[in-house]
């Protein structure tokens, strides 16, 4: 398995990590499902450091950075991992290399946002180190009230 930057020849597996409605707004909140070349194209285009870990010629994971502030901050976002790889430290080692982006080529502290009900992801984060710092309220596509959680690391 290895990490590289996306091209638009992902695009496809990258739609794939994303089957359901649910899982698109836990990932990305803003896009509409489903989740197509389009709105990725657009990504690439507002977003910086987009990755993919490959195995087996397959996208198995994605994430990249936003709101990146040279030598202050960086948002690890849009974070996921194929149901199929999930589990096996896959989250682990895809946010540790994003970290490391933030750290090594922007000389910024990593920082991500979660749902209050991704408790998987949650329990990651903070074991990686991450700390809540704030909570923001949002709306979700049930229209209830969900809390989604600031952390930075450190």
């Amino acid at each position: 398995m290895y990490f590289v930057s996306v091209t638009e020849e992902h695009f496809n597996g990258i739609v794939d990590l994303v089957p359901t409605p649910d899982e698109l707004y836990r990932i990305y909140p803003s896009a509409t499902f489903p989740l197509d070349n389009a709105q990725l194209q657009k990504l690439m285009e507002m977003r910086k450091d987009l990755t993919v870990a490959i195995d087996a010629n397959r996208v198995v994971a994605f994430a990249n950075l936003y709101d990146v502030k040279q030598n202050i901050s960086a948002f690890i976002g849009n974070v996921v991992v194929a149901s199929s790889h999930r589990r096996m430290g896959l989250g682990k080692t895809l946010i540790s290399y994003m970290s490391d982006l933030c750290i090594n080529k922007y000389n910024a502290q990593a920082h991500l946002s979660v749902f209050n009900f991704n408790t998987n992801a949650l329990i990651l984060y903070t074991k990686l180190g991450f700390k809540p710092y704030a909570v923001e309220e949002r709306i979700n596509l049930k229209n209830e009230v969900v809390a989604l959680i600031h952390l930075k690391l450190g």
